[in-house]
């Protein structure tokens, strides 16, 4: 019997490349002294990853493979429980009622990670729905100029007031963001102020970029917050 025969690396690395780009596997480090529960979504209206949402035990480690062309979001959900009958987060709940989110995103404040997967990799840590917990993204492999991106500060710790989210015992368990806590087209940057123009950082967003400068901290941070990498796996870690 013949042997299959095996495509050259270099078709299959133009094969990939032609299609948009080349498949990655995201591991998923929980480094927190707590449980955390990732959330995953896929944009686009496309097919969801093969899990949207599981347990993550502090110390514990879980990868899940995304296919060329994927573009979508991940978070950690914090303080979950199913003491009411339904599985319910104090942070970043996504409102499934469930573990799995099933297509649903976080609901604010959540700290999200970002990914485009094509012919190159676009890569980014967002706070603009806010913030819960610090997380950071490794790219593992690939070529270009593959940065280890994190917003590993404690953002809760100087939330201001107005932003804050209590949690059960009197403490800041999250921060919103000024658009979330005011909706307004200031802190927005929809209506009259939907440019960058028009848009500027404000006292608030400052807060969060002081914290973490590599993470988008409004609507317009593109310059320092967006990233590249080609043919990498990554590594997201809660509380690096």
């Amino acid at each position: 019997m013949k042997s299959r025969i095996q495509m050259p690396l270099l078709v299959v690395l133009f094969l990939a490349f032609v299609s948009g780009g080349l498949s990655a596997t995201f591991t998923f480090k929980n480094n927190c002294g707590y449980t955390v529960w990732p959330g995953t979504l896929t944009g686009d209206n496309k097919p969801q990853l093969s899990s949207t949402g599981f347990e993550l035990a502090s110390g514990a480690s879980n990868s899940i493979d995304a296919s060329a062309g994927w573009s979508g979001r991940f978070w950690g959900r914090t303080s979950c429980s199913s003491s009411t009958g339904s599985f319910k987060c104090e942070t970043a709940d996504c409102g499934s009622g469930q573990v799995a989110c099933n297509g649903a995103g976080a609901i604010p404040p959540a700290t999200l990670v970002e990914f485009t997967l094509g012919s190159q990799d676009f890569y980014d840590i967002s706070l603009v729905d806010g913030f819960n917990l610090p997380l950071s993204v490794t790219p593992q492999g690939g070529t270009g100029n593959c940065k280890s991106v994190g917003c590993s500060a404690n953002v809760n710790s100087v939330c201001p007031s107005e932003l804050s989210v209590k949690g059960s015992d009197g403490s800041t368990i999250a921060c919103k963001s000024a658009c979330d806590a005011f909706r307004t087209d200031e802190y927005c940057c929809t209506g009259s102020h939907n440019t960058p123009q028009t848009c500027p950082p404000t006292k608030y967003s400052q807060i969060f970029k002081g914290q973490c400068p590599q993470g988008y901290s409004y609507a317009y941070d593109d310059k320092t917050s967006t990233f590249t990498c080609t043919g990498a796996n990554y590594l997201i870690t809660f509380c690096p």
